[in-house]
Parts: structure tokens; sequence; C-alpha cells
């Protein structure tokens, strides 16, 4: 069930008043019944992947709790990692690693066909995998008691607006909101929650997917369009992933606050950022702090003098990378990360001087933000490309001179979104706050007309769905 069709909202409204009428102690089963069976609707198989990285983080988290020797407690922490990353390397890097094991064989003269499994990849597999290591790790650091209810650990780990494409719960946080059997939302939450999943549901429907329109038709033959083009198409994708993402997180965030649950924020306006680390700052919250806090940290973070901490960047991002996806594009666009994070940080703490040093403040400010804005929008040429080549057609491309293609229905409907979005991203948060109930009860109106006008049944696949 994708968030912009009708059947979820229907399904969630039955979830959610049931949730409301029923005793509180017999609220989180029922969520539990509820979020398998969301699951499920995508694959019933795929349900067994889930149960079995909960059970084994259940019981190692139990177990390496109560070992009394180091060696007793890494051997339980191995377990789970090596289950679920198992899990997650052969579902969906098999075919991958294959392919590059070929690659290289073939380039050192030893020719060889490798089998292609072709795995389906199960949906969400990446963002539980990760939410369930979370667990194990904090509990084997001491910075968590293990949960000895296997069903709300299950919970935990499958909680349905949250499952798919995040934000990435940690246990310390979503835990103790299931331990605390509160399980309530007042009035204003719940309509505040609505309220938050509408403002996301719009910046799907109106803004990413009438975007998607022309970036699909422009990125699918890179070399038949003119620069201007491909520089417009590119813009395009970097508003088209924003408003994908960030409306997928708002809905899920919302429909848990309706629900009494708070979840992390995951967006920060990062397009205002004025640097590369500063956007991973406000860039997938949830993602960009648990690379930071279970890999790059662990490597050794920003000890050990400049060149480990450049290298550990470097590894953080190439990994980062290949969570998002199994392939080259996918592993450029990471290490590009990397090495534009290394700059950042040689430009912070010396070594390399800022382009920008010696201008005014609010210059300064302005051209930070520029060129940030377009070192993101570099690497996501790589993150959208289909191949390689494709990534490297657009960048060749964006000289070739020729007229500027542009689809005028659909920059209409999504120019209207971006200046609202636009609108509300600007305005102070104490501002919007001191608006009117009736103001908000009419401008929530209004984006409800406008996603019934513009087609929440069309339901266009999120694009973060397939990592």
């Amino acid at each position: 069930m994708l968030f912009n069709t009708v059947g979820y909202w229907l399904f969630f409204a039955a979830v959610a008043a049931a949730y409301h009428a029923l005793p509180r102690p017999r609220r989180w089963p029922l969520l539990l019944v509820a979020s398998y069976g969301f699951y499920a609707a995508w694959s019933p198989p795929f349900v067994l992947l889930l149960a079995l990285s909960t059970v084994v983080d259940w019981q190692a988290a139990l177990r390496l709790h109560a070992a009394r020797s180091r060696a007793a407690k890494k051997a339980w922490l191995g377990l789970s990692l090596a289950t679920n990353l198992g899990l997650l390397g052969t579902f969906k890097y098999a075919d991958f690693l294959l392919e590059a094991t070929a690659d290289l064989l073939g380039a050192l003269g030893l020719g060889w066909t490798p089998p292609r499994l072709g795995l389906v990849l199960p949906v969400g597999i990446s963002f539980y995998t990760f939410q369930t290591l979370s667990y194990s790790i904090d509990v084997y650091r001491g910075d968590l008691v293990p949960e000895r209810r296997l069903g709300r650990l299950a919970l935990y780990v499958s909680f349905f607006p949250q499952l798919v494409a995040g934000p990435i719960e940690r246990a310390t946080h979503l835990l103790p909101q299931l331990q605390a059997g509160a399980f309530a939302a007042t009035a204003a939450e719940i309509a505040s929650g609505l309220r938050l999943a509408l403002w996301g549901l719009f910046q799907k429907v109106v803004i990413a997917d009438r975007l998607a329109l022309y970036v699909d038709a422009v990125y699918a033959d890179p070399g038949a369009h003119s620069g201007a083009t491909l520089l417009a198409a590119t813009y395009a994708f970097a508003f088209q992933i924003y408003a994908d993402f960030a409306g997928y997180s708002l809905i899920a965030i919302g429909c848990a606050r309706a629900l009494g649950f708070d979840l992390r924020a995951n967006f920060d306006r990062p397009y205002l950022a004025r640097s590369i680390r500063a956007f991973w700052r406000r860039w997938h919250i949830s993602l960009s702090s648990w690379l930071r806090d279970y890999l790059y940290v662990p490597l050794g973070g920003s000890h050990g003098g400049r060149l480990r901490t450049w290298r550990n960047l470097v590894l953080t991002m190439l990994l980062g990378g290949l969570w998002h996806g199994a392939g080259w594009t996918f592993v450029v666009w990471g290490l590009l990360q990397g090495l534009l994070l290394v700059a950042s940080h040689a430009m912070r703490h010396g070594g390399l001087r800022h382009p920008f040093e010696g201008l005014p403040p609010r210059l300064h400010h302005g051209l930070d933000v520029l060129l940030t804005f377009h070192l993101v929008c570099l690497g996501w040429v790589f993150f959208r490309a289909a191949s390689l080549s494709d990534a490297l057609a657009v960048l060749g491309g964006l000289a070739r001179p020729g007229v500027l293609f542009v689809d005028a229905h659909t920059f209409a409907h999504a120019g209207v979104g971006l200046a609202l979005l636009a609108f509300v991203e600007l305005t102070p948060a104490a501002l919007r706050e001191r608006t009117s109930p009736s103001l908000r009860r009419a401008a929530a109106g209004s984006l409800a007309l406008l996603v019934a006008l513009l087609g929440v049944e069309v339901g266009a696949q999120f694009i973060y769905f397939q990592f």
C-alpha cells in the first residue's frame, strides 16, 4: 500500500478508528497485526524475513546483555550483524557483486559469465535492517536495556508508518514510547498529525509526481536533449527527490503523531545548507546520523589526524552510497559525497582556502548556499541516471546547444506547489504558529482539494521505496 493511494488512507482510517476505540493495553497488539498486514500487502513471503530479523535480534540482545564475558557479547552481536547484513547482502547485492567479479576477471583476461540470481528486493529491507542493527548495537554498547517482550520489539521493527522508507528510528527513542503504554493522542495531536500528513501528500502528488514526468522524459535519453534541457531536468530532479522523500517522511511522522507517537524529523531545509557537511546534517537526517554513529565513529571518526579523518569520511559515504542501491552510479555518488565532505572538512579545519574568503558576510553566505546546492545537483546526476554512461552523457551534454524543452502543463502544476513549498520553508516557524485556526483549516482544505484534483489515486511509487 502506497501512502499516495486511496487504499492506504482507508486502511489507516480503519486502523486509527479501531486503535482509539480499544482499551490502551490492547492497542499495541492491534498495531503489530496492522503493521504485519501492511507489509504482507506487498509480498506475504517477505514477512518471514522481517520476522526472522526480529527474532534473531531479540534473542541476540537478550543473550549478549546477560553474557559475562566480552567474547560472548561479541559473538551474539556478531550473530545479529551476520544475519541482518547477510539477508541484506543476499537480496540486494548478490547480482551486483557477481557482475563486478566477472568484470574484474575479464579485465585480468579470465572470462567468466556469472549466474544471475534475479532475487526480488524485499521492500524496506535497507531501512528495517539498519533499525534492527542499531537496536543490537545499542544493547551491546550498554546504551539500552533489551526489550524482553518479543511483540513489542516486533512492533518497533515493523511500525507501519515508517517501516518501508523511514525515518530510521532508534530503539532508544521509539521503544520507550511503546513500553510506556500511553498509546494516546490528544485531539490537537491528531489534527496536527493529519495536517502534517496532508502537507507531505501535497508535496508528493503536486510537486514530485508532476516534476517526475519531465525528469523521466529527459533522463530516458540524455543524448537527445540540449544542455539547457538537461540542466533544467537536473534542477527539477533536485526538487522532485526532495518533495518525494520529505513528503513521505512527513506522512509517516504525521500518521504516527495521529496515533500518539513521536518520530524523528528527517529533513531540515537542506537546500539552504552552506556546505556539504551542513547539507548532510539536514538531508535524510535519520540515515546520516546512523552512518555517523554506527559507521563513521567506530572507524575512528575525526581522531587520528586529517588523513584518517578523510579516509573515514570517504568510506562512510561510499558505503552510504551503496546502501542506496547496488550499482556503479551509487558507488560514484557516494564517493563524490565523501570527497566533497573531505574538501568541506579541509576548508573548515585549515589546509584549503575557502573560495569566497574575504567577501562581505551576506554575500559569502548566499554564495555558499548557491555553491552547495550546485554541488548537490552534480551528485544527483549520478543518483538519477540509469547508468554511468547516461550520467556522463548528461554531464557531457550540458554544453550542447539547442532550445530548452519545457512541458508547460507539468511546470504549471509543479510551480504552484514549489511556490507554496518555498513560502512555507522560508517562513519562520514561530510566525506560522501564530496563524489563526480558521486560516490553517482553510489552508488544509485547499491542499486537500488540490491533491484530490491532481489525483491521489495515481499512486506513483516513492523514489526511496526502491532502496
